[in-house]
């Protein structure tokens, strides 16, 4: 395996939590939560994770500013403004969306950290937007760092993968890994993790925005690159991967009766906090399956919590959350 430059500063291990309470009120499996909510860094979430990776290979090339992109209320962009701030990095960041009347929830954090928005009306300009951006800290001569949307390169896919060890490390089973799947970043680190470290269950991805398809294939794609960087001889194929669409026909950040049920009933019967957009909705895509039989009732089910809270208090989605 080959050695791959690293920064520490994500709180790991984090820990998993039985929910019986939901468990019971479900009447299915076993219920367990990875509280990936709890990595640190700016309040939070999964991409602390791939940050460690990508952070040092930024370093490691000399980078002076990270530009990425996302939504106006990106939980990565908010994570690697977090990140740039910590280490001495300008940060810009290309948000797709009209400039808000009011500046909440993640934007707001976006800006305690310094970071620069670029705001992009038309999501179908933000990738030409953000080559252009790129392109012109380039030439400005401020050396920057393209981390990619979501974190999701081979890179930082490898966060994912040694998430996998770090939890087997930790004793506890699981017959399922259930858990919020975009970009494919942490989706491809968890399928490598699993063939890599041996994990023998099961790792469902439930697609917050992408048809499955698409999703399927870029995810083993990804795999296959970062097994390359880890100096693993391992191939994957669409078939490799396990994944629905189901649960995204609404669109994204479209707050739906199912994100609003799973995020209340996590915070009422076990006082965890999910996120509107992305664990709300994978939740709500779990506790349906949950109640359609999809799971053995003897089985054991881990949720990891990918984070995202800031988003509850984001002007969008605060009102709509108790309707």
């Amino acid at each position: 395996m080959n050695p791959i430059p690293r920064l520490h500063f994500a709180h790991l291990p984090t820990p998993i939590e039985e929910l019986p309470r939901l468990s019971v009120l479900l009447g299915g499996p076993q219920i367990l939560i990875k509280r990936d909510d709890q990595t640190g860094l700016a309040l939070g979430g999964n991409k602390t994770r791939k940050l460690e990776f990508l952070v040092a290979e930024a370093l490691a090339q000399g980078a002076q500013m990270l530009i990425t992109a996302g939504a106006i209320q990106s939980n990565h962009c908010r994570q690697t403004a977090a990140a740039a701030a910590k280490f001495g990095l300008a940060c810009m960041l290309v948000l797709t969306g009209d400039t808000p009347p009011e500046i909440t929830g993640n934007l707001l954090l976006d800006h305690l950290f310094g970071a620069q928005p670029v705001f992009v009306a038309d999501r179908a300009d933000r990738d030409r937007i953000l080559a252009e951006t790129f392109q012109r800290a380039q030439a400005e001569g401020k050396r920057p760092y393209l981390v990619p949307y979501g974190g999701s390169s081979p890179t930082g896919a490898l966060a994912y993968a040694f998430a996998v060890q770090e939890f087997l490390a930790q004793g506890i089973r699981a017959d399922w890994m259930v858990f919020a799947t975009s970009s494919g970043g942490t989706h491809a680190g968890l399928v490598l993790g699993q063939r890599v470290f041996g994990y023998d269950g099961k790792i469902l991805g439930i697609s917050i925005d992408e048809p499955e398809a698409a999703l399927k294939t870029h995810v083993a794609a990804l795999a296959t690159a970062a097994a390359q960087k880890l100096g693993e001889t391992q191939t994957f194929s669409a078939a490799d991967v396990l994944a629905t669409d189901e649960f995204c026909r609404a669109g994204y950040g479209v707050l739906t009766d199912l994100e609003r049920e799973a995020v209340q009933l996590f915070a009422k019967s076990e006082g965890i906090l999910l996120d509107p957009v992305y664990t709300g909705r994978a939740a709500g895509g779990l506790i349906q399956l949950i109640r359609r039989g999809y799971f053995a009732k003897n089985e054991s089910v881990l949720f990891w919590n990918t984070g995202g809270q800031p988003a509850l208090f984001s002007e969008k989605y605060q009102t709509h959350l108790l309707a």
